[in-house]
């Protein structure tokens, strides 16, 4: 399989060569999060610099994750942990009254690998979805706030510097 190239505006240049991320980042699991803004409701108000995909930020979590040396597993949970959200990403944490834990998302993973197909495709690499569903095999993924981790560095590092049409594209 050839290698995936991605310069990325913050993290610098990668050569993706492990053929389960290859396939990952092309599927059309994660190429629908293209269509999600980071932002939720916010990005049909505001067009200024600075809104992202969940894309975006999906790719910019596991480019970070393999910055910081992570195994290929903690790549594949930063890589799809977010596959679950719809249109308005967290908003729906105030449809479905879990505006305190914001975690309506998070709650519909397990059915989100099921339905999207995600469980079979792992299952043919070898990597069992359970422990990928499990952040907490993953620190350096996802922390309680307020510490740091991976998810809330790339957020919060994408957000001021990548404009509209200057997107991250592998």
């Amino acid at each position: 399989m050839k290698p995936l190239v991605i310069n990325h505006k913050i993290y610098g240049r990668f050569i993706i060569t492990e053929p389960v991320l290859i396939k990952l980042i092309k599927s059309p699991i994660l190429q629908r999060l293209k269509g999600i803004g980071q932002n939720g409701a916010y990005d049909f108000h505001h067009t200024s610099p600075g809104h992202f995909s969940s894309y975006e930020h999906s790719i910019g979590v596991m480019l970070l994750l393999r910055k910081f040396d992570a195994s290929l597993e903690e790549q594949i949970a930063g890589l799809l942990h977010d596959v679950s959200h719809t249109a308005f990403s967290h908003v729906a944490d105030f449809v479905f009254n879990s505006q305190i834990t914001a975690d309506y998302q998070d709650k519909k993973m397990t059915q989100a690998f099921e339905i999207q197909g995600i469980n079979k495709f792992l299952r043919e690499y070898k990597i069992n979805p359970k422990r990928i569903l499990n952040r907490k095999n993953f620190s350096l993924l996802e922390q309680e706030l307020p510490n740091l981790c991976a998810d809330r560095i790339d957020y919060t590092l994408q957000e001021p510097t990548l404009k509209k049409n200057k997107k991250c594209r592998p």
